[in-house]
């Protein structure tokens, strides 16, 4: 279950979002469900989030891409902590937040706002699934058209609860040995998958009510499209 959702710079389409925070909001109960702003992404608060009784409980960033009216809306938030950053740093704000997150305990976070036109950042982001990996947490990278994150061996997908119509598959990292692909409409049995392949493991499609996915090493990551 999803405990804590950054909303980050890149692009967001409002209705989606919103329509995420009030099912995660939900499932979890408010009170349990931890806001990130992440940067500009405390924009998408100060916009649309405010009007449905979202606000953000951590704002993270050096906040040197947000607005005036963005820098006077941070400080007017009720019980909001801030975590400002250096502009020099190592990382971007998105992965500061993720961090963030993981060390106050969070073990299953969703980024909205995380894709976009810079596809340099939007590869970064992709990268902060195999950091959830290391530091015990599952990352999940959410747009109007995707739902981006690793999968586990032995992961068992539902179609009741897919996320659009295609099912795609991608090695991190290095190759995955022994992709076996059940329930889909092009299956799998043992595939040595590599980037310089991938291409035969993009846009599957459930066959079957439930999907097994299994592997013998590597990492995989999984992207779920709507067009």
């Amino acid at each position: 279950m999803i405990d804590t959702i950054i909303v980050s710079g890149g692009n967001i389409q409002k209705d989606f979002a919103l329509d995420f925070l009030r099912k995660n909001s939900r499932m979890a109960g408010r009170e349990n469900l931890c806001l990130i702003a992440a940067d500009k992404g405390l924009e998408f608060f100060m916009t649309a989030g405010e009007k449905e009784g979202f606000l953000p409980d951590l704002a993270v960033g050096d906040f040197d891409s947000i607005s005036e009216k963005g820098r006077k809306y941070l400080l007017r938030i009720p019980g909001l902590e801030i975590c400002r950053l250096k502009p020099e740093k190592d990382d971007s704000d998105t992965q500061s937040a993720v961090m963030t997150a993981i060390r106050r305990g969070s073990r299953e976070i969703a980024i909205l706002g995380a894709t976009g036109s810079r596809l340099d950042h939007v590869l970064a982001n992709i990268g902060l699934l195999s950091l959830g990996k290391e530091l015990g947490a599952e990352i999940i990278l959410a747009d109007p058209c995707n739902y981006i994150t690793l999968v586990e061996s032995g992961t068992v997908l539902e179609r009741s609860r897919q996320f659009g119509k295609y099912v795609s598959f991608f090695p991190m990292g290095g190759d995955v040995t022994g992709l076996t692909l059940r329930g889909f409409r092009y299956p799998l049995n043992g595939h040595h998958l590599t980037a310089a392949d991938s291409g035969l493991t993009v846009s599957n499609e459930f066959s079957e009510e439930k999907a097994c996915v299994t592997y013998e090493s590597g990492t995989l990551f999984m992207i779920m499209s709507r067009d």
